[in-house]
């Protein structure tokens, strides 16, 4: 019963942080729920496991990140995610700052290697120590730091870059 209510507890409070993760690490939005639908789900399953872990979060980053691959390994020839859906784009209203930002970031995001996003998602905005984020990719900390000083670096290059394929410009 305690543990049924700690579970849900962690869900409402992570829940937006963990989708908003996914979709930083690739997912569209329906995409993104439903792979942190199947990660709580797996995570529900061992949740004396997981509350008994160092790090909850570091616990449940890693379900995710194995989720994701084995989702990825799972498609078939004919099927092809597509980056290009009507959801996904911001409308051709004026839109806010803040939406306006967060899909440049994502836009930006997209063009690193998979890796390199996995680190900069679960250092700087799922917020893990590095030590974590070593422990939940299978890496050494010296990787973490390294891929996150490459990625932060291509990230600014775009960012700062006004022929980048993002379509970020710098108004400096």
């Amino acid at each position: 019963m305690r543990d049924e209510r700690d579970f849900e507890e962690y869900v409402a409070g992570r829940w937006p942080v963990l989708v908003r993760s996914a979709v930083f690490l690739g997912c569209s939005a329906p995409e993104a729920e439903d792979l942190v639908q199947t990660t709580l789900l797996r995570c529900f399953r061992s949740w004396d496991r997981v509350s008994g872990a160092g790090s909850r979060d570091a616990y449940v980053y890693r379900v995710m990140l194995n989720a994701l691959a084995s989702s990825r390994a799972r498609l078939w020839h004919g099927e092809r995610p597509s980056g290009d859906r009507m959801d996904d784009r911001p409308s051709a209203v004026d839109v806010a700052e803040a939406v306006t930002a967060a899909e440049t970031l994502r836009a930006a995001l997209h063009t690193l290697s998979a890796e390199q996003r996995a680190v900069l998602v679960l250092r700087y905005y799922a917020d893990l120590p590095e030590h974590e984020v070593a422990d939940v990719l299978g890496v050494p900390i010296g990787t973490v730091k390294s891929r996150s000083a490459r990625a932060l670096a291509r990230l600014l290059d775009l960012l700062d870059d006004p022929s980048s394929t993002t379509g970020v410009r710098n108004h400096d």
